[in-house]
Parts: C-alpha cells; sequence; structure tokens
C-alpha cells in the first residue's frame, strides 16, 4: 500500500426522506425536521408498524439515459442511480478527460431488490414459472446497482458491491479508500442505496420487534439515546460519494469536502442482530480507524453516531465511545441524524457522511431530535434537539450491522 497517496471526497449525491439533493437535505437536517411519516407505499392496516422514511417525488426517468432500464431495475438501482448522478454532477468531474479505465464503482445495499422478490414470486405463484420477468435475477441481486452504473458513465475500474448490512455503504466509502491508497485506482463512485419499505420488508422486521410502533407520532416515532424509545423506524434512500486521491483532485480543480483519513472494521462474533453491551466490537473499528489517521481522541469534534433508536444499541455504541475516547467521551459532539432520517439501512453510513462533510463545510454539528428524557445508560453530549454551531475539523462516522459487521470512517478538514 502507498501510504503517501492522499484520499479526499469531491462529491455528495443524496435521495433521502428529508430530501433529495445535498442543499434540501442538509438545510432539514440543521434545522432538525424529520422524514418520518405514515407510509404510503401500501395499505399498513394489518401490520404492528406502519410508519417508514420513504422518499417522495421521485421519478427515476429523470436520473437514466434510456427510460427501458427505469422498467428493468429495481427501486434500490433507481435511488443509487439518481444519488450517483447527483455526486458525479456535484463534483464536477469531466467523464471525458478523466482515465475511465480507473474510475471505480463501490455501490452496494445491504438487503438489494426485495420489491422484485416480492413481486415476481407472486407471479410464480399466481400465474406459474413462465409468467416469471426475465430481469427477475438482474433485478434483485444486490451488485446490480455498482453494475448499472459502471455501464451508465462507462467507468471501467474495479467494481464490487459490499454486503454487510447497515455497515454496507461506510465499508463500501472505506474499501474505495484503501484500494486508491494501493494504487488501483484514482476515484471511486461509492456509497450504498436500500429500498426495503415493502410488504416483507416491513413484515420481516417487525416480526423481529425491531422497528417503533408510535403509529400516531411519526415525527417523534425515531429517538436514539432517549428512555422511551422502542426500536429504529424503517427508511429508503441513498448516499453517494466521490472518492477521490488528492493529486487526480488537484489536477482537475476540484472542490474538496474533507480528506478521508481512516478507516475501521470489525466484528462483533457475538449475535445475529444484538450488539454486546459493552460495546467492544464497535470500539476496536473505531480505535482502528482513529490509528489509520494517525489522530486521538480527544481530537474528534464531531461523530455521527449509528444511535438507530433501539434499546441495547443505543447504550452498547454509547459504551464504545466511551470505551475509545475516555476522558474525552464527555468532551466530543455526538448526534444521530437518524433521528430525523429513520434508519436507510444500507445506505445510511454514505447518507451519514455527506452529513459529517457538510458539518466541517459549516461547523455545524446537526441535532438528535425528539431526545426528551435521556436514558440514564446514555449519557454523553448527543447534541440534543438543537443544532450547534461549532468548528468542525476531524468526524467520526459509525455503522454497525445485523451479523456484528462494524465499519467506522474518520476524515478530517482538508489542509494542503
Amino acid at each position: 500500500m502507498n501510504n503517501d497517496r492522499r484520499v479526499v471526497i469531491t462529491g455528495l449525491g443524496v435521495v433521502t426522506p428529508v430530501g433529495n439533493g445535498l442543499e434540501t437535505f442538509w438545510k432539514n437536517l440543521v434545522e432538525g425536521k424529520s422524514g418520518i411519516g405514515r407510509i404510503q407505499a401500501f395499505d399498513t392496516a394489518n401490520y404492528d408498524c406502519k410508519i417508514g422514511g420513504e422518499v417522495r417525488d421521485f421519478d427515476p426517468k429523470n436520473f437514466f439515459n434510456n427510460a427501458k432500464d427505469v422498467r428493468r431495475t429495481d427501486r434500490f438501482v433507481q435511488l443509487a442511480m439518481a444519488a450517483s448522478k447527483m455526486s458525479i454532477q456535484d463534483s464536477g468531474v469531466d467523464l471525458e478527460k478523466v482515465n475511465r479505465d480507473r474510475f471505480g464503482v463501490i455501490v452496494s445495499s445491504g438487503i438489494g431488490g426485495l420489491k422484485t422478490l416480492e413481486d415476481q414470486f407472486s407471479v410464480l405463484m399466481n400465474k406459474g414459472p413462465q409468467r416469471v420477468s426475465a430481469f427477475t435475477i438482474p433485478m434483485l441481486i444486490s451488485n446490480m446497482a455498482s453494475g448499472v452504473i459502471s455501464m451508465e458513465f462507462g467507468l471501467r475500474g474495479p467494481n464490487m458491491c459490499i454486503v454487510t448490512a447497515c455497515a454496507t455503504s461506510n465499508n463500501s466509502i472505506g474499501e474505495s479508500w484503501r484500494m486508491i491508497k494501493f494504487g488501483d485506482a484514482d476515484i471511486f463512485v461509492a456509497g450504498g442505496s436500500e429500498a426495503a419499505i415493502v410488504e416483507l420488508g416491513l413484515a420481516g422486521f417487525s416480526a423481529m420487534k425491531a422497528l417503533s410502533k408510535r403509529n400516531d407520532e411519526p415525527e417523534r416515532a425515531s429517538r436514539p439515546f432517549d428512555r422511551d424509545r422502542d426500536g429504529f423506524v424503517i427508511s429508503e434512500g441513498a448516499g453517494i460519494a466521490i472518492v477521490e486521491e488528492l493529486e487526480h483532485a488537484k489536477k482537475r480543480g476540484a472542490k474538496i469536502y474533507c480528506e478521508l483519513t481512516g478507516y475501521g472494521l470489525s466484528a462483533d462474533a457475538y449475535h445475529m442482530t444484538a450488539p454486546p453491551e459493552d460495546g467492544g466490537g464497535a470500539a476496536r473499528a473505531m480505535q482502528l480507524a482513529l490509528d489509520h489517521a494517525k489522530i486521538s481522541p480527544g481530537d474528534v469534534d464531531y461523530i455521527n453516531a449509528h444511535a438507530t433508536s433501539t434499546g441495547l444499541g443505543d447504550i452498547s455504541e454509547t459504551q464504545a465511545i466511551k470505551k475509545v475516547f475516555g476522558e474525552q467521551a464527555n468532551k466530543v459532539s455526538i448526534s444521530s441524524t437518524k433521528s430525523m432520517t429513520g434508519h436507510l439501512l444500507g445506505g445510511a453510513g454514505a447518507m451519514e457522511m455527506a452529513a459529517c462533510a457538510l458539518a466541517i463545510r459549516d461547523g455545524v454539528i446537526p441535532p438528535t431530535i425528539n431526545l426528551e428524557n435521556p436514558d440514564p445508560q446514555c449519557d454523553l453530549d448527543y447534541t440534543a434537539n438543537k443544532a450547534k454551531e461549532k468548528k468542525v475539523c476531524v468526524v467520526m462516522n459509525n455503522s454497525f450491522g445485523f451479523g456484528g459487521h462494524n465499519a467506522t470512517l474518520v476524515a478530517t478538514a482538508f489542509e494542503k
């Protein structure tokens, strides 16, 4: 690995429950606006949970060169394509002037084409195997977002999909960083996408007793670190970053949001869906990211917490922060933007990386809304209910997934 190769973020794109497009998304986060509401995609009468974070005002036809591709792709691919186009445009990269053999794509999904699976299984059961679509498999496999994006833009560099549940898009950005460091590519479209607000998805997460049932107050349902939290809120959307080698970015005069300096990952090796109470696995990922970045805990200004609003998860992450930060744990600003967006699953980490980059740009810590009665076991500074102005030079972005997957990114304000 050539550790002299520095890596920066030069473009961002988001499609989220709190807004499509970077500035709308960020404005609503800073203002503490919730994107959670009653699910409109299907009838939830028979479901315990009736709420989610749906992407509104989204027309996939606006983001594909070929209209046929809209019919041939699942919603998670469509959301990923939209966020990718936004990020490429935001980066200002001229595709005709870069070496596309060294331009990679790692855009991933934790679940993939769940709606396609649901629909085509119904066709199989009701109409027989001859009526199942020839596009069933390409539409549902998780790697198709990465593949379709590479085809749309002619990007022939490293291309893959990483499936680590809710750690998915942090891993996608982190492995892009690693490949650029190693010299295998100069620039990546990296992030994640999810579109699991379908009947099977809602039923599956409900059966696990993982979802909030605060159906009468959807905007108040996602409440990380609050004593009265009762589960996470399922959401959909996509987050994409343009991850680029510094000299490559400078040559084309790119604006730079921040420098990616650290990436850590680990396994809990503990339980399929629950983290260990002591946060040991998360702490190892956080420490490794800091070690890579050569940054001490006391230098971190902001942590975008994974904090999904579950009983065990929020306590475990608090313990992990205390384990890594020690005396500094009470001094670092923390927030969970999931209090506003809900949980985008495989799309969460990249969307939250966008929030981290914008916190550096604007010197603002977005709030954790709905934090009205703090859990006694969650006793750190979570930026309760109102954004805070603060100079932000170093950020940490945590994402932890079912299966015990932990991934942490560290980024710093860019210095020449």
